[in-house]
């Protein structure tokens, strides 16, 4: 009933007393979980990007390499069986998963985590944009512990949903997906590529030498970018700190999705005020400062202007002030207008305020 990915982790016999892992039952029930996901929430997306997302998910589920253009007939073929399979298991509940003779709730990443751990295995799941649950299970690559926190990059995935999300902060644990990630940065690369618009995406991916050799570039951009992801990361658990529990609350509780964009868009900019942009600065990182401002788009480009500018202003002179003063006046703006999402709670009242777009920008 649900497809296998053909790729399958190459596990050693466990030794020390460890239980043995049933991989083939865990990778089927997290799959499932995927499927039960997307069928609820994949087709919410405007239909560009969902056709988009599927032919990335096709190409994943076939093991294509990125750059090869999967046929369309089979990928239409295969889009119609998903959307049946979909409508077979919309209305199941997330299934339990079978650990080494027990079973475990499919949101306990931290238990099962520390079962796969000695597998070679991490395991992730969470609510994200819109109230969608996401999961997936991949290789463990490594396990380092950094400015307090774990710090976990997996390689391979086995079972995934539509949305391949580079990282995700889960309490006090960053998990990093590379394979997702890489994925995330061959599009941003094609995208840039239909258009070739001079400015910071051009800036990147010259500097990271991608116009020279596009696979090697792309490697390199995947190690800088995990770098960056996870200070991105460290910036959202500081934010996390500052704001609270209430934090997370409030945007559980939005059923409005403007409210929700812009609460995102405001802890966004506080985590990378708070450690991404300096650090990326502190550490030299240029390519990776390039690539962030390529990124500084939609809802967070309109709020954050004076950084829009002050980027240009970097990439003409080299003069990293300008940055490094709009983040540092960025940390006390974001973090007074998150207390003030907060205090309204309500979604209608939060996007009120979005009809006064200058009053929220810095």
């Amino acid at each position: 009933m649900f497809a296998p990915r053909t790729r399958r982790p190459a596990l050693g016999r466990p030794g020390g007393g460890t239980a043995v892992l049933n991989v083939g039952a865990l990778i089927e029930a997290v799959q499932r979980n995927c499927h039960i996901a997307d069928a609820r929430h994949a087709r919410e997306m405007t239909l560009c990007n969902y056709l988009l997302e599927m032919r990335e998910y096709y190409r994943w589920e076939h093991g294509l390499p990125l750059g090869v253009a999967p046929p369309r007939a089979e990928v239409g073929r295969w889009l119609a069986e998903r959307e049946e399979l979909w409508d077979t298991v919309a209305e199941e509940d997330y299934g339990e998963l079978p650990l080494a003779g027990e079973r475990y709730e499919p949101f306990a990443v931290a238990a099962v985590n520390e079962v796969l751990a000695g597998h070679g295995l991490v395991y992730g799941a969470g609510i994200g944009r819109y109230g969608s649950a996401h999961f997936f299970l991949g290789r463990l690559d490594r396990h380092d512990t950094v400015d307090g926190l774990q710090v976990v990059v997996s390689g391979c995935e086995y079972a995934r949903d539509i949305a391949a999300i580079p990282a995700a902060l889960q309490g006090d644990t960053v998990i990093v997906r590379q394979e997702a990630l890489r994925q995330w940065l061959w599009e941003k690369a094609e995208a840039w590529g239909v258009r070739q618009v001079p400015g910071p995406m051009r800036r990147a991916l010259e500097a990271w030498g991608y116009f020279d050799d596009g696979a090697a570039a792309l490697a390199r951009m995947a190690a800088a970018e995990t770098a960056t992801v996870i200070l991105h990361e460290r910036g959202e658990h500081a934010a996390g700190r500052l704001l609270g529990p209430a934090w997370e609350e409030m945007l559980a509780g939005f059923a409005e999705r403007r409210a929700e964009l812009l609460a995102r868009a405001v802890r966004d900019h506080l985590a990378d005020c708070l450690v991404t942009l300096p650090e990326l600065v502190a550490r030299q990182a240029w390519p990776s400062l390039h690539f962030w401002f390529a990124n500084l788009d939609g809802l967070r480009g309109v709020l954050f202007p004076r950084l829009a500018a002050a980027g240009e202003t970097w990439a003409a002179t080299g003069d990293t002030a300008p940055v490094l003063a709009a983040a540092h006046a960025g940390a006390e703006h974001w973090r007074a207008l998150a207390l003030r999402l907060l205090a309204r709670r309500e979604a209608a009242a939060v996007t009120v305020l979005l009809d006064d777009m200058a009053a929220l920008a810095l």
